[in-house]
């Protein structure tokens, strides 16, 4: 699905990272939309039915991220394979 509300949002710079204390594994294409959402959960004492929106939109791109990782990876495989059968 091209034009995401991910893409749409601009990327969260280092600096914002690192003053939203995200941990490293979580720094990605999609910790514009993490900030938001672990600050929501703190401020709702991690209640499960608050941030649903923050909560999907954050899986969503995460999912999305997912999609194209399988894409690039099944590329690479293909461009793998026909290297060794010349």
């Amino acid at each position: 699905m091209a034009g995401s509300s991910a893409e749409s949002l601009p990327k969260a710079t280092r600096e914002e990272m690192r003053e939203a204390k995200l941990p490293i594994q979580y720094r990605d294409g999609c910790a514009n939309l993490l900030i938001p959402l672990n600050r929501c959960r703190q401020d709702s004492y991690y209640l499960p039915w608050k941030c649903g929106d923050e909560r999907h939109s954050y899986e969503k791109c995460q999912y999305e991220e997912f999609k194209k990782r399988v894409v690039k990876m099944n590329e690479l495989r293909a461009a793998k394979e026909g290297a060794r059968s010349n």
